[in-house]
């Protein structure tokens, strides 16, 4: 069945102070996309992020965000004031996310709201503490012993807690009690919102797609937790980090810095982790899009201290097998494999054993001839097809920077393509017709797109640190014509009833 969705990051929502969060303008986005007769709301991780504000590394892959956590629905139950939330600096734009203020302000206001929330006496509470235990003790107790030592990550602690010797685990537990709450409390915060969120998206007939990286943080719960997943020295370090080969894109490679995976030890135990990882997304989403696939067929171990990807060196990872157990012990999943990038034989034939549909990105299409896989006439039917993601620049900004045989090419492509004249006034829709009329099943376009903005709405440029992850969607900017042109287009392309 032929679909269509938007690609919107939950930061982006024109929410009040100073993030976008599970607020009532995230429902109205809902309305928006079930008006625009979209199928699909694809958004980034959802976990709580560190350095660099990017939602990949973060410090748990279970854990949500609490900046998402909306603060108006906090003065509704009188766990806060109006005061209190208007009194922060929040930044000075409505258009773009200041961390640092946000960070700072967002813990003030939830530490006030969770010390008058007598929580622990909440049965709904406790039920959720109890359901979760498999992640939530392990993330809260890791979060306030890292605030103990001034935010430090867990290879720079106390020798005793950072090999979680049992009486120093013992001892910060006792300690770090109220603490710990306070994290637990967010988390409850956060799934109980997005849940609701979540449900009232399923009930106007929007899924969620979800994003999860391959990879976990060096800097996380789950690597100090359970450190026998990773390939991990004696003294556990790691004994090389992920990232990727020197290419067009960046001449020394991308040094992503995650810890690997022990494969060996996974396939021990049945890939028991990644069945727990993979089950609980399918809790907060309805489609999962997996990061970086190529890594299951082969992933690029690079040493561990090196200052670029350039000495790194490619291995075998798990290959269909991780797949066969997923699929053994949860079912048919509905996945997205991110496989983009150059490709193996071998990585395309796993993608195909999967049965997932992999990605078609429209702005790749124009820079080779008439076989290059990301031209529309080339897709399978079984592809999710973008004119960008978040890792690109935006379809006006890309072309307004691509070279002039590139952008005559795209023109006179594009004209034949969808057999019009190509529109100089509108560029954009050129791109997002032609990505709605391929025979690819689901095409998700990002919001910027359709809002036909610039290079200033950029979400990420990868390899790149201090300006990413920041764009907002101000409100009202969708306009009143907007959802039913895009309904109107969808539905020309039967992608919308």
């Amino acid at each position: 069945m032929r679909a269509s969705g938007i690609l919107l990051p939950v930061s982006s929502i024109p929410s009040k102070y100073g993030i976008g969060t599970f607020s009532k303008e995230a429902y109205e986005f809902v309305d928006f996309l079930r008006k625009a007769g979209q199928k699909y709301w694809q958004i980034l991780p959802l976990g709580p992020t560190g350095d660099g504000d990017s939602p990949y590394p973060s410090f748990s892959t279970f854990a949500g965000n609490p900046y998402y956590i909306d603060l108006e629905a906090l003065i509704e139950k009188g766990m806060l004031t109006k005061e209190d939330c208007e009194s922060c600096d929040w930044g000075g734009s409505e258009a773009y996310v200041d961390y640092e203020k946000v960070y700072l302000s967002r813990f003030r206001v939830l530490r006030k709201a969770f010390g008058i929330s007598r929580i622990e006496e909440d049965k709904d509470f406790q039920a959720f503490v109890k359901e979760n235990d498999f992640w939530l003790a392990n993330y809260a107790l890791y979060m306030a012993i890292k605030d103990s030592f001034g935010g430090k990550s867990w290879s720079e602690w106390d020798e005793d807690i950072r090999r979680r010797k049992p009486e120093a685990v013992s001892k910060y537990q006792e300690q770090l009690k109220e603490e710990i709450l306070f994290y637990e409390f967010q988390q409850y915060l956060f799934e109980t919102q997005w849940m609701k969120l979540k449900k009232y998206a399923n009930e106007n007939g929007v899924q969620i797609i979800g994003d999860i990286p391959i990879y976990v943080a060096f800097d996380s719960a789950d690597t100090w937790a359970s450190p026998e997943l990773f390939q991990f020295d004696s003294e556990g370090m790691p004994t090389g980090v992920a990232g990727c080969p020197p290419d067009s894109f960046s001449a020394t490679g991308q040094l992503w810095g995650n810890p690997l995976y022990r494969w060996d030890y996974h396939k021990e135990t049945g890939y028991a982790w990644w069945i727990q990882r993979i089950s609980y997304c399918y809790k907060l989403y309805d489609v999962v899009r997996i990061d970086h696939f190529r890594g299951f067929d082969e992933y690029y171990n690079i040493p561990f201290g090196d200052p670029t990807a350039e000495k790194g060196r490619w291995e075998k990872g798990p290959g269909y097998d991780l797949f066969r157990a997923l699929k053994e012990s949860l079912g048919d999943l509905d996945v997205i494999a991110e496989d983009l990038g150059f490709l193996t034989k071998e990585v395309i034939a796993l993608v195909k054993k999967t049965g997932y549909p992999g990605m078609k990105i429209l702005q790749f299409g124009f820079g080779d001839g008439a076989d290059n896989a990301y031209l529309p006439h080339n897709y399978p039917c079984n592809c999710i097809v973008y004119t960008g993601t978040h890792d690109n620049d935006t379809t006006y900004g890309w072309f307004c920077s691509i070279n002039y045989r590139d952008r005559n090419f795209a023109k006179n492509y594009l004209s034949k393509f969808l057999n019009v004249k190509f529109d100089k006034k509108d560029v954009v829709w050129n791109f997002i017709e032609a990505a709605l009329a391929s025979v690819s099943d689901t095409a998700v376009i990002p919001m910027q797109d359709y809002l036909g903005l610039g290079g200033e709405a950029r979400i990420n440029t990868p390899s790149t640190l201090g300006n990413n992850w920041k764009w907002r969607m101000v409100k009202g900017q969708t306009g009143s014509g907007l959802a039913g042109k895009i309904h109107k287009i969808c539905r020309q392309y039967e992608r919308a009833d």
